[in-house]
């Protein structure tokens, strides 16, 4: 074949490879796009990716995420952030137009969404902890949430102990091998041996807007702040390992975190969980009791407790930023309602209400153990 011929087939295939790539460079991102959507409207498809694709993308995620012992997720919005500012000023030194630049920092914030929501993101329209499991929402009676404090109360007093110390690996350890055992009802993820918790790299900021802890969600990372004392630390890092399981709702989160407390013989881990529900349990006391009921259950608390609880207030109050909080408590709002989580960051709250539905017994009309799981009580 002559020189010229062969170049023409060459060059032939190099503008048919191309034309391939530019078509698939639509036709993924669009099909990927209507997938996202289509498990935003539809249930069955958000369970579907929940169930069965979730667990596979995060098992190969936090498997990869797992090599370096830092947070990926800082790495990657460092690049993110870099890659905003240099894109745009390549391109003007280059001669290229706004448009141009336009439709690639577009591409980019294209390709990042749907990273978020291919990665971990769509568990958020999975179907609710009530509707994988048969749960009925109780309505409010005063008597039946009176039971509840008592209860709550109770259990919250006999868990409190100064010795509050745990070693973090153990506490991982417990976190992991308690998720494992769960009934499959609840549709999580199993935990993986290389997946372990991570801290932040720029802890000083995330303590200013008051984040104990953050799920990563491009690699498939639990993060939880160095800062979180010993008495918060166990229920924050179960929490942040029910997101990497496949939990979006923070209500539900909540739940699974003091759940995993409740089932370890850990005095530590117990009252962690406890202590770390009190401020949602009284504040829908302040909402649900009169002045004067809210007071008399205040007083129902060990004194060493709200000790504990003023501590930790001061301690956070110190580190907290009001300007930068609040800004982060705005766009973390939008952000939940945008993925309807229509409370917004109310529905960490929501726990009290998961947690009297799960353990009430209609029949008997009284709490059932807290370490007891939602399963047994599907008809």
């Amino acid at each position: 074949m002559p020189v010229w011929g062969l170049w023409k087939m060459i060059s032939f295939t190099s503008m048919r490879k191309e034309r391939i790539l530019r078509c698939w460079g639509i036709i993924l991102p669009v099909a990927l796009l209507i997938y996202i959507m289509l498990c935003r409207f539809l249930p069955g498809c958000a369970r579907g990716y929940a169930d069965y694709v979730y667990p596979n993308v995060s098992f190969v995620l936090s498997a990869v995420s797992s090599v370096i012992p830092v947070s990926w997720e800082e790495i990657m919005a460092v690049v993110v952030v870099s890659l905003m500012i240099f894109i745009p000023v390549m391109a003007r030194r280059r001669g290229e137009g706004w448009l141009v630049i336009f439709r690639r920092l577009t591409l980019l914030v294209l390709w990042i969404i749907i990273w978020f929501y291919m990665a971990w993101g769509l568990n958020y329209f999975r179907p609710s902890l009530y509707a994988r499991c048969n749960l009925r929402p109780v309505e409010y009676e005063e008597e039946v949430f009176m039971k509840f404090l008592d209860v709550y109360t109770e259990g919250l007093n006999a868990s409190f102990t100064h010795d509050t110390g745990i070693e973090k690996e153990e506490v991982e350890t417990i976190v992991k091998r308690n998720y494992a055992g769960l009934s499959s009802c609840y549709g999580l993820a199993r935990p993986q041996p290389w997946q372990h918790i991570k801290h932040f790299g720029f802890t000083p900021l995330y303590s200013s807007v008051g984040v104990l802890g953050a799920m990563g969600p491009f690699f498939a990372e639990a993060q939880v702040n160095e800062d979180v004392l010993p008495e918060q630390y166990p229920f924050t890092m179960a929490h942040e390992f029910a997101h990497l399981l496949g939990v979006g709702s923070e209500a539900e989160a909540n739940y699974f975190a003091f759940l995993v407390c409740m089932q370890s013989d850990s005095d530590a881990m117990r009252y962690s969980g406890y202590f770390s529900l009190l401020p949602y349990v009284a504040v829908s006391a302040r909402k649900l009791l009169s002045d004067d009921r809210f007071q008399e259950w205040g007083k129902t608390v060990r004194p060493e407790i709200w000790q504990d609880y003023e501590v930790k207030q001061e301690y956070w109050s110190e580190k907290y930023s009001p300007l930068l909080g609040g800004m982060q408590d705005f766009a973390y709002n939008l952000f939940l309602k945008g993925n309807r989580v229509s409370e917004g960051k109310k529905n960490y709250g929501r726990v009290v209400e998961l947690l009297i539905a799960a353990s009430y017994n209609r029949e008997k009309g009284e709490f059932e153990d807290w370490g007891r799981e939602v399963s047994v009580a599907l008809p």
